[in-house]
């Protein structure tokens, strides 16, 4: 594997053999926000390249380490190193640099930005990266370790997408685990999600004689009532159930206090259960809209869960946990685009990700290594 030429210098050394808590606050501590990765992509690649069991790619502040064993079986461990923007609050403690709630790292709650959405998960990648040799043992299966930039933005920027183009041959895989949180319970493929643009039409006219116009916001009355009465679905996919919903999220239209609106547009987002493909959920948000004018904006295909794949069913016995669905999308659709079976596994509450107080439970942590060192070596 070729690759760029690794960083002369790093500021913090990463320790990926220290307490996989602790090494999570050290990944924290390194602020990359979206579109400033660089000094984190940094310091993981050269902790990487210093494993001598390892084949290291970088491109960009995307990279790629594998195995080459020979064995049977390839795994996918996948994580994004960037986070989105710090808090603005006063005095939030989801921010950066991260801090313990006891006061002793590696004990009780960790806080800070990326705390669960995910460095907790990148640690664990990392800390498996270095120790699945110890001992003179060797994983019962090749591991594809992958850290990318731009998850939290625009799905063009996203660094995995890079990857994908650049470098797809080195992605192959049997099974694929991105190491988002899920409470430490197994979350099988994700659903798909699109947004929409409903546009209504009107005349401008001066308010005082509104009569000589037609109000543009008025006409989307009707597109925000059939919405409003919407009763989104539940479905069964491959034992799942995954939960819909379609709301508007965005109204804009008017230009001034004293002028009749001649323009509305209501952006709609759809969250839809991947037993269907984006142009089958268009069909459906254009079937209700019926009679206004709606242009699809963006799309992401969701992704089957896939739990009937060997290795999928090995890895969620060997955690444990009933398996749930992933309501939100996640990049295990990246995944199953190439089809790969992929799932959602990573310590922390998925709830308290993005928010100004994010945290994570130094157990939380331990446990995923835990449960992944465990599964690769069976």
């Amino acid at each position: 594997m070729t690759a760029e030429t690794a960083p002369e210098s790093i500021t913090v050394p990463l320790d990926l053999r220290q307490d996989v808590s602790v090494l999570t606050a050290a990944l924290m501590d390194i602020n990359s926000v979206s579109g400033n990765e660089t000094e984190l992509a940094d310091a993981v690649e050269v902790a990487l390249r210093a494993i001598p069991e390892l084949q290291v790619l970088r491109d960009g502040d995307a990279i790629i380490a594998r195995t080459e064993l020979g064995r049977a079986e390839r795994v996918i461990l996948a994580g994004h190193l960037d986070t989105v923007p710090l808090p603005v609050t006063e005095g939030a403690r989801g921010t950066v640099p991260s801090t313990w709630d006891s006061g002793i790292p590696g004990e009780g709650v960790l806080y800070g930005r990326g705390a669960t959405d995910m460095k907790g998960g990148v640690a664990v990648q990392l800390a498996l990266a270095a120790t699945m040799f110890d001992g003179g043992t060797a994983p019962q299966r090749d591991v594809t370790f992958v850290f990318y930039d731009h998850e939290e933005v625009e799905a063009v920027k996203s660094g995995l997408g890079r990857l994908v183009r650049n470098h797809g041959s080195l992605l192959g895989g049997d099974f694929a685990i991105l190491l988002e949180p899920t409470h430490g319970t197994v979350e099988g493929g994700c659903n798909g999600t699109s947004r929409f643009e409903a546009t209504t039409v009107g005349e401008a006219a001066h308010s005082a004689r509104a009569w000589m116009g037609r109000n543009a916001i008025h006409a989307a009355a009707p597109i925000l009532a059939r919405l409003a009465a919407y009763e989104p679905r539940t479905v069964n996919v491959d034992g799942l159930y995954y939960r819909e919903s379609l709301n508007a999220v965005k109204i804009n239209g008017g230009t001034a206090g004293n002028v009749i609106p001649d323009r509305c547009v209501v952006e709609i987002n759809y969250r839809f259960a991947p037993d269907k493909t984006p142009d089958q959920a268009e069909a459906h948000v254009r079937e209700l809209l019926e009679g206004f004018a709606v242009v699809r904006t963006d799309a992401a295909a969701g992704a089957r869960p896939g739990l009937n794949h060997p290795a999928a069913a090995s890895f969620v016995a060997a955690v444990g946990a009933e398996p749930k669905p992933k309501y939100g999308w996640t990049d295990v659709a990246r995944f199953s685009e190439l089809g790969i079976p992929a799932v959602n596994f990573g310590p922390g509450d998925p709830l308290l990700a993005h928010k100004d107080n994010e945290h994570v439970d130094a157990d939380a942590i331990r446990e995923c290594l835990r449960a992944l060192r465990s599964w690769l070596a069976a």
